[in-house]
């Protein structure tokens, strides 16, 4: 898919300032929990609710209160009366679930919608690991989540688990798993969904499930389209800034079967295709994705069931990029990736054991196999590309785990496993040419590489009180780098990067204590955790131009030179916390903080960087959200979320400025499964800064944005 036919397809802050406002995020939470407890006087008593079951964890039906990692679960009406456009933006009411750069998949190019957790260090590749059903949502190639492929309402839940899941997943689960859910296939039923609003957006879902004796289908589809807005701040934007306008479809389709009385099937098929504008005539991205699975869940007996899976995914993608001038009136363009192709496929196996004396034993083993390329035309001269790009290669990977869980006394529960991954590099290659000849001017073909990962975890929870449990746990987990970061360079604006294909193996040790208390309606949870990350992977700047610099070559004035480097070690330390309270029937609270310090231990190829804080990491951040039935059904969600300054480079020269946005969504049901609904994003209009070049320019994330529409199930 070429892009010509894609309409087709700040310095530091004073030391005093920071601890200002720790005391002033600390005073926030303390007042949120102590309004909590007040209105214990008049709460409700509810029913004993039972223990959630997760799966993430250890690959099996595992109970909440067993599973000694921070988890957090979202079920799927929760995900769908967020108050957000999006299904990422409804995830980021979990303070450490972090995007690369604040903008959601509403206006965010797929390259910067990478995912971490904790302060990893988000990157385009995510350092978090997203699952659908047990099968990888990142992208073959990059890394990074295709967010819109997803619509909230085929989704039935979400559960992220942070600082775990490594041992079960494998590779990129180095700040945790995020796995969403599709729903069971049952009964016949269809729901709509529409709605439209500012940007001249609208979107448009419909699902129809239908059984046929022992088997069922379930087809969705959705469409969805926005004039966007413009990146660029205001004391910056130039005649040729222009709205981020995107449009995408997806289609679903799921069927269930049963072959025998313990023995079931489901087949998957999805594609998906998108078209974005990011700014600028000239920049413009197109994705498009196709994905088939079989899975397959049977029970030798009560005591031991197994799930197998096997799926396919082939992939690709195109974008443009440009240099703008000074005062942005004119733009002359920098690449063209006309197409990015790549393919992914897969399978697994795993099994649950439940034996005698309260325990039960999860074990399997899964394999994978990923094929990419980028190919670009790049040096824009006298009208024309000059240059042509072909860079890639191939990644393997293939694990085998087992997980324990053990009642040690009635109160007492020990978890432990471990997992062994076999990975494998090759044909990485990098060949560019000039197009007026066809002659070879670079025909580079790197050494394969191979490697072994271990990957143990264990966890402890003491429920010392019908009340309060006492949790600790730990993992070591591994990422290696996608193809893009080994073999791709790119260039945005000034600002060139160039790949590394001797990149080494991201590994981090995490570790975690916490406590969750509940007392009727009202519960706290908190934990302090500690992540030693080594070799990871950054853009490191080395130099500046004007001039002409070993490996990226020239730069123009005010253009930064950097590469991806492995850094010798990065220490994340960091406390969460959150509170729930229902008040009454009708009344519900939510409120979640994070502290993390995130920073630079020790870099051999760049000692300046030691000591500086991690790029696109916040010190605070805070969310606090609730519930509000009115008389009348009407049900209000307002929510408001605090993200801490960060910055935008690795030399933290760059800041981008705290800020605090506040949601609403109202619903007013209107009979028979009907209802309508009004979202509200940065009610405020608060200025959220999503980037900041050299040269001063800010671009933004979404301002105040509403939404309304109506949806139904029959």
């Amino acid at each position: 898919m070429r892009p010509d036919s894609m309409d087709n397809f700040a310095a530091p802050r004073p030391r005093s300032r920071r601890a200002f406002g720790l005391l002033r995020l600390g005073g926030i939470w303390l007042l949120s929990s102590a309004f909590f407890a007040l209105g214990q006087a008049i709460s409700v008593e509810a029913p004993v609710a039972l223990t959630p079951l997760v799966v993430t964890a250890s690959r099996a039906p595992q109970a909440l209160d067993r599973v000694a990692f921070s988890t957090r679960i979202f079920t799927g009406a929760e995900l769908l009366a967020a108050p957000t456009a999006t299904l990422d933006g409804a995830l980021r009411a979990v303070p450490g679930f972090s995007l690369f750069r604040r903008s959601d998949s509403f206006s965010a190019n797929p390259t910067a919608q990478g995912v971490s957790l904790r302060g990893l260090g988000p990157s385009g590749a995510s350092r978090s690991l997203v699952l659908l059903d047990g099968v990888p949502l990142n992208d073959p190639f990059g890394g990074w989540v295709l967010w819109s492929q997803l619509p909230r309402e085929s989704i039935a839940g979400a559960e992220i688990v942070r600082g775990g899941g490594a041992t079960a997943w494998g590779n990129a689960s180095l700040g945790g798993v995020i796995q969403l859910l599709s729903p069971t296939l049952s009964a016949d039923h269809a729901t709509l969904s529409a709605s439209a609003g500012a940007f001249s957006t609208r979107r448009a879902s419909l699902g129809v499930t239908r059984t046929l004796g022992a088997s069922s289908v379930q087809l969705f589809g959705e469409t969805f389209t926005t004039a966007g807005f413009n990146l660029v701040a205001p004391e910056r934007r130039g005649s040729i800034d222009e709205p981020a306008a995107s449009n995408h479809s997806a289609f679903n389709i799921r069927a269930r079967t049963r072959l025998g009385e313990n023995l079931e099937a489901t087949v998957t098929a999805r594609t998906f295709e998108e078209i974005r504008h990011n700014g600028t005539p000239y920049q413009r991205n197109g994705s498009r994705s196709h994905f088939a699975a079989v899975g397959l869940s049977g029970a030798v007996t009560a005591a031991f069931t197994w799930n197998a899976s096997a799926y396919a995914q082939r992939g690709s993608f195109a974008s443009t990029f440009s240099s703008i001038n000074v005062t942005r009136t004119a733009e002359t363009p920098a690449s063209d990736q006309f197409a990015v192709p790549s393919r992914a496929n897969g399978a697994a196996w795993s099994g649950t054991w439940s034996h005698a004396a309260e325990g039960k034993t999860s074990f399997g083993l899964d394999a994978r196999t990923v094929r990419g390329e980028t190919q670009e035309n790049f040096t824009f001269t006298n009208g024309a590309y000059t240059r042509q790009r072909f860079a890639g290669g191939r990644q393997a990977f293939a694990g085998l785990f087992a997980l324990h869980e053990q009642a040690l006394a009635r109160d007492l529960t020990l978890t432990f496993g471990a997992r062994l991954d076999d990975w494998r590099e090759t044909d990485g290659h990098r060949r560019e040419s000039i197009n007026a000849t066809g002659a070879l001017a670079r025909d580079d073909h790197f050494t394969d590489q191979h490697g072994v990962e271990f990957s143990p975890s264990a966890g402890l929870v003491w429920r010392t009180t019908s009340e309060l449990r006492l949790r600790a746990a730990a993992q070591r987990a591994f990422r290696r780098p996608t193809l893009n970061e080994l073999y791709r360079p790119f260039r945005a604006g000034s600002t060139v990067t160039e790949a590394n294909p001797a990149l080494r193996t991201e590994r981090v040790t995490s570790t975690e204590v916490g406590a969750d208390w509940t007392h009727g309606d009202f519960g706290l949870t908190g934990a302090i955790f500690w992540s030693d990350l080594r070799d990871a992977v950054g853009n490191v700047t080395l130099a500046r131009g004007p001039g002409t610099f070993p490996i990226v070559g020239t730069l123009a004035a005010g253009g930064l030179g950097r590469q991806r480097l492995n850094l010798n070690s990065i220490h994340v330390r960091g406390i969460e916390f959150s509170t729930n309270y229902r008040l009454n029937e009708r009344l519900r609270f939510t409120a979640e903080a994070l502290w993390n310090d995130a920073s630079v231990r020790r870099a051999e190829v760049a000692p300046a960087l030691e000591g500086k804080r991690v790029a696109q990491v916040p010190r605070h951040t805070l969310t606090f959200g609730g519930t509000w039935r009115l008389p009348g059904g009407i049900t209000l969600t307002p929510r408001l979320r605090w993200i801490g300054a960060q910055y935008e480079d690795d030399e933290n020269t760059l800041r981008l400025g705290e800020v605090a946005v506040i949601d609403l969504g109202v619903v007013y049901p209107i009979g028979r499964g009907w209802e309508l609904f009004l979202t509200g994003e940065n009610l405020g209009n608060a200025r959220i800064e999503t980037g900041r070049s050299a040269d001063g320019v800010v671009n933004t994330g979404t301002p105040r944005l509403g939404l309304t529409g109506v949806r139904g199930t029959w």
